[in-house]
C-alpha cells in the first residue's frame, strides 16, 4: 500500500508530499496543475520509468537537482524508495527497508551487469513490472478502454500476472532448470543421463554380438600359435647347436682380418725402415767423399789467404805511390822556369828536376795506375776462391755431422749398413698383404706375433670342418620366419583377448549404468509430469486457476456495470488457447465490443478494472489510480463511478486498498463518502497541493 509521495523539483512542482491512506483518495484541479505528475513521481521512483519524452525532462526548469520519494508497505514490512536526477540527466536511486524506523538499504542504481538492480529488486518485492503495473494499477488519462482496445493476448498476460499464474512460468522454467541440473549431475557422474537408455541398451546388445563373435576366434588364434610355438622350438634347439660354429667362423674371419692388418703394418714398417737407412746409406756415402778432401781443402785455404794479404801488401803500397806522384804533379803544376830562371831561387837553370817534371810525373802515374788495377783483379780472384774453399769447408762440416749422427766412421761402417738394407729387402720381397682361407697360411708367418696368430687360425678351422655356413643361415631364416609368425598370432591373439576384455567391461559397465538410469528416467519422468501438469501455464493447475479468476472478475464486473445504469447486465471472461474473450450480454442477447458507444465502452473497461482489483491481492502493491475516468460518462455514470468506489469499501467487498482518482470533476464528490481530497492549484512558484 502507498503511503506517501514526496517530490523535489520534479516537472511543475517546487515540494509536494502527499499521505495515504486506505480507501478513496481523490486528486482535483484544472488540466495542467500537475495531478498526472504524481503517476510519473510514483512510476520514477519505483521502476525509474515515466511517460515523459526524457528523463532530464523531469527536471523543473532553473533547478541542477530533483528527486521523487514513495514510501510503500507490503504487509508489516514498511519501504522507501527515492531516485534522484541532475542536470545532466544522471540518475542515481537507492531502495530501503525501514527497522525499528531506521532505513536499512536493500537495493541501489541499475548496474544488471554486476548484478545490482534496484528495479528487479521493487519488481520481485511488489509481483509487477512497470508495464503491468500502468495496465492493472495505473490507468492514464484517455486510457480507460486500453483494456478492451489492446491485443487479448496482452490481456491474457496481465490476468496472467494479477492471479500470479506468470509465476508458474518461473516455476516452470526453474523446474526445467532443475531437471537440466539433475541431468547434468547424472551425466557428470556417469557420463549419461536418461535421455542415453535407448543409445546404451542398443550398445549393449552390439556388445554382446561383438562379444559372440570374438570367442571363437580366440580359440582358434590360439590352437595355432600353440603349433607354431612347437615348430619354433625345433629350429631354435638345431641353430643352438650351430651356432659355436658359426661363431667360430665369424671369428676366422675376423683373426685373418686382424693378421692381414698386422702384416700390412708389419711389411709397411718395414719398408719404412728401409727407405730411411738407404737414406742413411747414400748420405754418409757422399759424406764419406767429401770429408776426404778435408785436409787438401785446409792447405788451399791457408795459402789462399796467404796470397790475399801479398796482394792486400802490394795495393797499399801501389796506392802509396800514386798518392805521393799526386802530390809532385800537382807541385810540378806551379814550378815553371821563367826566362830560363827559377821561380823559386831566381836562379838560371838549364832544366827542372825529374821529379818535378810534369810528363815524367804522368807517365809514372800511368804505370802505377795499371799496376793497381792488375792488384785489384787478382785480389777479387783470390777472394772468390777463398769463398770456394770455405764453402767447402762448410760441406766437410756438415758431412762430419752427418757421419757422426749416423755412427758412420769409415767404409767398414757404411758396407755393414748396405749388408742390414739388403738383408731387410729380402724379408719382404715375397711377403702377400692378404691372408685368406685357403692355401698354406705359414707363408706368412715373418715374425712370432704373426707365427702365433696362424696356429689360433688353423685350430679354429680345424674345429669348424664340415661346417656348412649358407645351410645355417638357412636355417636362421626360417627361424625368423617362425618367430614372426608367433609373433603375428600373438599380436593378433592379444587384439582379440583386448577387444573380448572391453567389450565385456564396456557390457558390464553400461548394465549397471543402465540399471541407475532406468530409475533416473522414472524420477524424471515424474518431474516432467509435474512440470506440464502444475506449473504449465496451459496445464491443468493454471487452467483452472485461470478459470476461475476469470469468473471472479466476471461476476465482480458484472456487479459494478449493473450499478452504471446501461443496458448492459453481464460481462463473461472466456479463456481461450492464445488469449481471453470478452462477451458482453443484456439480458440473453450478446453484443459485440464493435457495436458499443463510447460511453458503454467505458463502463465496461471501468467494470473490468474494477473487477481485476478485487483479485489485486496477487500484488504486494495492491493500488488502482484513475487519471481522468470520468471521460465519456455522463454526469450520472459520473456519481454513479464515485457511488461504486465509496460503497465498495464501506461494504469491504473489494481486497484493493486505494483508489487514487484524478479529476477535474469536482463537483461529484459533493456529498460522497471519500477518505481524502487534495485540490492541485498551479501558480509562479508552482504546483499548490491544498487538502479539502
Amino acid at each position: 500500500m502507498l503511503q506517501s509521495v514526496e517530490i523535489e523539483n520534479f516537472l511543475s512542482h517546487g515540494h509536494t508530499k502527499l499521505d495515504f491512506g486506505s480507501g478513496v483518495t481523490v486528486f482535483v484541479g484544472p488540466n495542467g496543475a500537475g495531478k498526472s505528475s504524481v503517476i510519473d513521481a510514483i512510476t520514477f521512483a519505483l521502476f525509474g520509468e515515466h511517460i515523459r519524452k526524457s528523463t532530464k525532462g523531469l527536471l523543473r526548469r532553473g533547478c541542477s537537482q530533483a528527486y521523487s520519494k514513495v514510501e510503500f508497505s507490503i504487509g508489516s514490512r514498511q519501504f522507501e524508495a527515492v531516485r534522484k536526477i541532475d542536470a545532466k540527466g544522471t540518475v542515481s536511486a537507492q531502495l530501503c527497508e525501514k527497522t525499528n524506523g531506521e532505513p536499512v538499504p536493500l537495493a541501489a542504481g541499475e548496474r544488471r551487469q554486476f548484478g545490482e538492480s534496484m528495479t528487479q529488486t521493487i519488481e520481485s518485492l511488489i509481483g509487477l513490472d512497470f508495464e503491468k503495473l500502468k495496465v492493472a494499477s495505473i490507468v492514464q488519462q484517455g486510457e480507460l478502454q486500453s483494456i478492451i482496445d489492446a491485443d487479448p493476448r496482452k490481456f491474457k498476460e496481465l490476468v496472467n500476472a494479477i492471479i500470479g499464474i506468470d509465476k508458474l512460468d518461473t516455476a516452470y522454467e526453474i523446474m526445467k532448470k532443475t531437471i537440466d541440473v539433475f541431468r547434468a549431475s547424472v551425466r557428470t557422474r556417469l557420463d549419461y543421463d536418461d535421455t542415453s537408455v535407448g543409445m546404451l541398451q542398443n550398445k549393449v546388445e552390439t556388445t554382446s554380438k561383438e562379444i559372440a563373435s570374438l570367442e571363437p576366434q580366440k580359440k582358434k588364434i590360439e590352437e595355432e600359435k600353440r603349433a607354431k610355438e612347437q615348430e619354433f622350438i625345433l629350429l631354435q634347439k638345431k641353430i643352438e647347436v650351430e651356432a659355436p660354429k658359426e661363431l667360430k667362423m665369424k671369428e676366422i674371419e675376423s683373426r685373418k682380418e686382424d693378421l692381414s692388418k698386422y702384416l700390412r703394418n708389419a711389411v709397411t714398417s718395414i719398408k719404412k725402415d728401409i727407405a730411411e737407412k738407404e737414406r742413411k746409406f747414400s748420405e754418409c756415402s757422399s759424406s764419406l767423399s767429401i770429408v776426404a778432401a778435408k785436409p787438401r781443402a785446409e792447405t788451399d785455404s791457408k795459402q789462399t789467404q796467404q796470397e790475399i794479404e801479398e796482394i792486400r801488401i802490394e795495393s797499399k803500397e801501389t796506392g802509396e805511390k800514386i798518392a805521393r806522384i799526386s802530390g809532385q804533379q800537382e807541385i810540378a803544376g806551379r814550378i815553371r822556369l821563367v826566362d830560363g830562371k827559377c821561380p823559386v831561387c831566381d836562379s838560371k837553370v838549364d832544366r827542372i828536376n825529374p821529379l818535378f817534371e810534369q810528363e815524367h810525373l804522368r807517365a809514372e802515374l800511368d804505370i802505377l795506375t795499371k799496376k793497381m788495377e792488375v792488384v785489384s783483379k787478382e785480389e777479387a780472384a783470390s777472394q772468390s776462391k777463398k769463398k770456394e774453399i770455405d764453402l767447402k769447408l762448410q760441406q766437410i762440416v756438415k758431412a762430419e755431422s752427418i757421419l757422426a749422427s749416423n755412427n758412420i766412421k769409415n767404409q767398414e761402417d757404411l758396407s755393414r749398413l748396405g749388408e742390414e738394407i739388403s738383408s731387410l729387402q729380402t724379408n719382404v720381397r715375397d711377403v702377400s698383404l692378404e691372408a685368406n682361407s685357403s692355401g698354406n697360411l705359414t707363408q706368412f708367418a715373418i715374425d712370432e706375433h704373426s707365427t702365433n696368430a696362424i696356429k689360433t687360425i688353423s685350430s679354429l678351422i680345424e674345429e669348424t670342418r664340415g661346417f656348412d655356413i649358407t645351410a645355417f643361415r638357412d636355417l636362421k631364416s626360417r627361424l625368423d620366419r617362425q618367430r614372426a609368425l608367433v609373433s603375428t598370432m600373438d599380436q593378433e591373439l592379444g587384439a582379440v583377448t583386448t577387444r573380448l576384455k572391453l567389450y565385456k567391461e564396456e557390457s558390464e559397465k553400461i548394465s549397471k549404468i543402465l540399471g541407475e538410469l532406468h530409475h533416473v528416467q522414472q524420477y524424471v519422468s515424474t518431474l516432467e509430469t509435474i512440470r506440464s501438469q502444475i506449473y504449465n501455464r496451459d496445464g491443468p493447475v493454471a487452467t483452472s486457476l485461470r478459470s476461475w479468476a476469470l469468473g471472479m472478475i466476471s461476476q465482480k464486473a458484472s456487479e459494478y456495470l449493473s450499478t452504471f445504469n446501461v443496458k448492459i447486465q453481464r460481462i463473461s471472461l472466456e479463456d481461450k488457447a492464445r488469449d481471453i474473450g470478452i462477451a458482453c450480454y443484456s439480458g440473453n442477447s450478446m453484443l459485440e465490443l464493435e457495436s458499443l458507444s463510447g460511453g458503454e465502452k467505458v463502463s465496461v473497461a471501468l467494470a473490468l478494472r474494477l473487477g481485476m482489483a478485487h483479485l489485486m491481492g496477487s500484488s504486494h502493491l495492491n493500488f488502482i489510480i484513475l487519471d481522468e475516468p470520468t471521460t465519456h460518462l455522463d454526469h450520472e455514470r459520473r456519481k454513479s463511478l464515485v457511488n461504486v468506489l465509496s460503497q465498495a469499501f464501506e461494504s469491504n467487498v473489494d481486497a484493493i486498498s486505494q483508489f487514487i482518482i484524478i479529476t477535474h470533476d469536482s463537483e461529484i464528490f459533493e456529498n460522497s463518502n471519500i477518505d481524502a481530497i487534495y485540490d492541485f492549484r498551479s501558480n509562479p512558484e508552482g504546483t499548490q497541493v491544498v487538502p479539502i
